[in-house]
């Protein structure tokens, strides 16, 4: 089970000094019933260049896995130890993440989480440890590494015993010009 996020949130007052808006539990949760797989959205942005005179708590649209066109996502991911994922229906978790069947750029999958989006992802392991699956190899990664993923084709798999909690920021960006390469894109 995911733990709570205690998400801060400090803002500018009617006179433009700096006030604290929110303080406690990030208030979008959600547990990817096929997975187990609990992510939590902590913040949002439609645009690279946001406007900050919004007081809407932009953490409260519906999520899925890809940034925004033109925005960003700040995410924790619980991922669970795979051995907790009994007979996942990969038709049902896809759609659940808000991806379709060919969201892995139609290439041979080595796992039925591979998938990619059309962002640059920055990810901070916080505890635990998972494995990151490529096309044709994988890199193990352990609490403190940081990842930084150029519109890849990848799966998250978590093979230890415990939790692995990881800081997730997707950013927006152009398709790259390796899945020109891809079939089917």
């Amino acid at each position: 089970m995911a733990r709570q996020t205690r998400r801060v949130i400090v803002d500018h007052d009617s006179n433009g000094k700096a006030i604290v808006t929110a303080d406690g539990p990030t208030p979008n949760v959600k547990l990817r019933q096929a997975t187990g797989i609990t992510s939590t959205q902590l913040w949002t942005t439609d645009q690279a260049q946001p406007d900050l005179s919004s007081t809407e708590d932009m953490s409260l649209r519906e999520f899925g896995v890809a940034p925004p066109p033109g925005g960003n996502i700040l995410r924790i991911v619980d991922f669970p130890p795979v051995s907790e994922m009994a007979n996942v229906d990969n038709a049902a978790m896809l759609k659940e993440m808000g991806l379709n069947a060919d969201s892995h750029g139609g290439a041979a999958s080595r796992s039925a989480f591979m998938h990619r989006t059309k962002s640059i992802d920055y990810a901070i392991v916080l505890e635990g440890e998972i494995d990151m699956l490529m096309d044709d190899s994988e890199v193990h990664l352990k609490a403190g590494d940081v990842l930084i993923q150029k519109a890849t084709n990848h799966a998250w798999v978590n093979n230890s015993k415990a939790n692995c909690r990881i800081a997730f920021v997707l950013i927006d960006a152009q398709a790259p010009s390796a899945w020109k390469k891809t079939p089917g894109h």
